[in-house]
């Protein structure tokens, strides 16, 4: 379906607007090069587009449900609410969408060894799948706080047979874990694919990330036209990178009446180093290849954040999310600690559905402003993981 005038970005710079680019090493020029000509090639070969297709569906478990949550809709009053069950899909999250994509690029490229950074872990996973899956040699750059908030997903990846390398540097947390896979990436570029998580990084993976996650968006479109035979009134989702919001946002950017929120991490409030939302007081810079929005101090220096979800816990957000936003397109909000742990504790009771702390955030702004909306309205929130992760930390926090 036809998403002008957004589908001619970014550009062969891989501008979206001001934002993106490429910002990197010499080093990594050609890798990146080589990797945007092989997507190129592909995106365009049916084999590959059969091969993406057929792994979504037979190992990935794609198409995932459009669930109608009937009990929160009755509980809240307003809008119908509709969960978009990114969590069911196979490793647990939206995750596995591209790193199935990038596998097969890696392949294509001959390259036999593969690397990532994570914060929540759920990439990490999915990355430690595919390369399972491909029999490739993995390696997974974790910040230390992250490994200890996130033990299970750290025991995950290690059985799916991947390198789980601890970060103490900085924060010891998302930002400090893609730093260290940036230097791995720029030493062994030659024999190793650099698979990133998120809508970020240097061109083409924001176009790459948002184009293997639309997936997303395309079922969500076809599956609410089923059931409702209308499209939706508001999407919903978190956005730390913003790859899960990007890939449900994108396949409706040209439905005007469509409105979409993508819901950043608050924190304990918008206080400097105490928050990851990066529209509240950011400001444009670049950062880990690409020109953004991001959390930084006078002098450029990136400034601390904190979210208690560590995958929405990250200075800087998708090139692509900057432009959508300046145009007005999507509005951006942010849910803090507090209502996010709220809304995770609401959806397991209500609906036994236990979503992952970054998924609880667009769950928040839902529970927020569904009230407020028509009772004929239509909701879609993309809960784009599951809180199997997040069960041991959200229970120091609640039950006592």
């Amino acid at each position: 379906m036809p998403v002008e005038p957004f589908c001619s970005l970014p550009d062969a710079g891989g501008h979206f607007g001001p934002y993106g680019g490429r910002f990197v090493p010499e080093t990594l020029v050609s890798a990146l090069d080589e990797l945007e000509a092989e997507y190129e090639k592909a995106r365009n070969d049916p084999a590959f587009r059969k091969e993406f297709s057929g792994l979504l569906a037979d190992f990935c478990g794609r198409a995932t449900p459009l669930y109608f949550a009937e009990r929160l809709t009755a509980q809240l009053g307003g809008a119908r609410i509709y969960l978009k069950r990114e969590d069911l899909l196979h490793t647990g999250a939206h995750k596995i969408n591209n790193a199935v994509g990038q596998a097969i690029l890696c392949r294509r490229m001959g390259k036999k060894r593969v690397i990532a950074e994570t914060g929540a872990g759920q990439h990490g996973v999915a990355t430690a799948t595919v390369a399972a899956r491909f029999g490739l040699e993995c390696v997974v750059y974790m910040g230390a706080v992250d490994m200890k908030r996130q033990a299970l997903n750290v025991a995950r990846m290690e059985f799916l047979g991947a390198e789980v390398v601890p970060v103490t540097a900085g924060q010891a947390t998302l930002k400090e874990a893609v730093n260290e896979a940036m230097r791995d990436w720029v030493t062994n570029v030659h024999s190793t694919h650099y698979i990133l998580g998120t809508a970020y990084g240097a061109h083409p993976y924001p176009m790459m990330v948002r184009d293997f996650h639309r997936i997303i968006g395309d079922e969500a479109r076809r599956q609410i036209l089923q059931r409702e035979e209308r499209l939706p009134d508001l999407l919903i989702a978190c956005v730390g990178g913003g790859s899960n919001a990007i890939g449900l946002f994108y396949p409706f950017l040209s439905d005007e009446n469509v409105r979409m929120v993508g819901v950043e991490a608050g924190g304990e409030g918008i206080v400097k180093g105490r928050h990851a939302a990066r529209f509240q007081g950011g400001r444009l810079g670049v950062l880990q290849g690409a020109r953004t929005w991001l959390l930084a101090d006078e002098d450029g220096q990136i400034e601390p954040t904190h979210s208690v979800s560590a995958g929405l816990d990250y200075a800087a957000v998708g090139p692509e999310h900057c432009h959508l936003r300046d145009l007005g397109r999507v509005q951006y909000d942010y849910a803090t600690d507090d209502e996010a742990l709220a809304a995770f504790r609401t959806l397991a009771e209500v609906e036994g559905i236990i979503p992952a702390l970054e998924s609880a955030h667009a769950v928040a702004h839902a529970i927020k402003v569904v009230p407020e909306m028509r009772s004929e309205d239509i909701v879609i929130v993309n809960l784009s993981g599951r809180g199997d992760k997040d069960v041991a930390q959200a229970a120091e926090m609640l039950l006592v």
